[in-house]
């Protein structure tokens, strides 16, 4: 007689399998980190193209998508044959897409390379009478302070005999290390460029194959889990594509908003390097809670060379500017689209910044709000289950009601189990 497993033996089986398989792998990433940390390097170049791709059209999503949905309408009621009319539609849409992301970066790349150069070249050129104004400044503030006066002109001597001495001693000497270092650089630009112009062409795969690696997608958690352990997966899906997209497009629209009103207030007072400084702060902007502030310090210390009360006034459009955005300009667009406090926002600022750097500090809003709606979520069906009340209001302990607490006790007797339990 042939024994055969049961479809529980079998799940039990595999269950077991692939917990075998991921403590193994787990010690194996303790035991030998370095070489763990190496794969996932190695790993990483690897699949660094098909991340651009991906993060370029996922960007590009919404323009591709409004393209296809109004020229596959307009066609379809024309095209005798709507297969016909639906690939036209994805190749214009393809076609418009790229157009745009290829306008954006070049007009990008004129605003920002042509300032730079020009400030980088005014700065060389201001410095060293910024610097003579900055000594004669001190001087004149300390004269009445022959100690405090000693002791800055020490300083100034010590840091000038060390950055000779670094370079005579250092930079010097190391001249073939410094050579190798710059190649080094040139060929990290060309892979970047590489990696950027091969993303394209994944983006336009992408682009195109959305909808088909959706379906697939689909069809493999509905074959994989049970019907309604699938149906949670795919409504998680919809709200972490909804929260990353209201998010990450509402950020870069609010940005660009900031940016423009920046370069108009620095265009009509006639101060320096408007569209540079426009640019960092739009730029920086995209961070949220501390973005303004990263942008304001290189563009304050640029302004701070040309003109010091002019950097004291600009110190104080940007805090306007701020204020603006985060209380006004920011809600109208982004909404709440994260459903975070102020205290989590931070929070997923700071670790997503520790873990991934700049790219961290975008993304760790979105990717933790994702979380704390999964876990608020599962914490309120196992109260709604227990029979306790899932609003937070009836969780408040109030310290400062103290005449209302001795009320409630008395009504807790006659309230139901469960009711109220944590009320102050």
């Amino acid at each position: 007689m042939k024994f055969q497993f049961e479809e529980k033996q079998k799940k039990w089986g595999l269950t077991a399998f692939f917990v075998i398989v991921a403590a193994i792998l787990v010690f194996f990433a303790i035991y030998r980190f370095d070489v763990f940390s190496e794969l996932i390097s190695i790993g990483m170049a690897i699949l660094t193209p098909f991340i651009y791709g991906l993060v370029f059209a996922y960007l590009l999503c919404p323009i591709y998508n409004f393209t296809t949905r109004n020229m596959y309408s307009a066609l379809y009621r024309r095209a005798r044959r709507p297969k016909w009319a639906l690939s036209l539609s994805k190749g214009v849409a393809t076609f418009i897409s790229i157009l745009v992301f290829f306008i954006v970066i070049t007009g990008f790349c004129w605003m920002i390379i042509p300032g730079l150069i020009n400030s980088i070249m005014h700065v060389v050129d201001i410095l060293p009478d910024s610097m003579n104004r900055f000594i004669h400044w001190i001087d004149t503030k300390t004269t009445n302070y022959p100690e405090m006066q000693a002791t800055l002109e020490n300083w100034v001597n010590r840091f000038t005999d060390n950055v000779v001495k670094y370079v005579e001693e250092k930079m010097l000497p190391s001249y073939m290390e410094i050579a190798t270092s710059i190649s080094t650089g040139v060929f990290g630009v060309i892979t970047i460029l590489k990696n950027f112009f091969v993303g394209i062409i994944i983006c336009v795969y992408f682009l195109n194959s959305k909808d088909l690696f959706a379906a697939q997608s689909k069809k493999l958690i509905l074959a994989t889990f049970s019907e309604k352990r699938a149906g949670e997966i795919l409504r998680g899906a919809a709200y972490t594509n909804k929260t990353f997209g209201g998010f990450i497009n509402g950020k870069i629209i609010d940005s660009l908003i900031v940016g423009l009103i920046c370069f108009i207030v620095m265009s009509i007072l006639n101060w320096e390097y408007p569209l540079l400084i426009s640019c960092i702060i739009g730029i920086t902007n995209i961070i949220p809670f501390f973005g303004p502030f990263i942008g304001a310090i290189p563009s304050a210390l640029l302004i701070l060379m040309v003109n010091p009360m002019q950097c004291i006034y600009f110190l104080i459009f940007i805090l306007i500017l701020q204020q603006v955005d985060g209380n006004i300009i920011g809600p109208k667009i982004l909404g709440d689209s994260t459903g975070l406090s102020s205290f989590w926002v931070m929070f997923a600022i700071l670790v997503g910044g520790g873990l991934f750097g700049f790219v961290g500090m975008i993304v760790g809003i979105p990717i933790f709000a994702v979380f704390y709606a999964y876990f608020s979520r599962n914490i309120n069906r196992r109260l709604d289950k227990r029979g306790f009340s899932t609003d937070i209001r009836d969780y408040t302990i109030d310290k400062y009601r103290v005449k209302e607490k001795k009320k409630k006790k008395k009504k807790k007797k006659k309230e139901g189990p469960g009711s109220g339990i944590f009320k102050g």
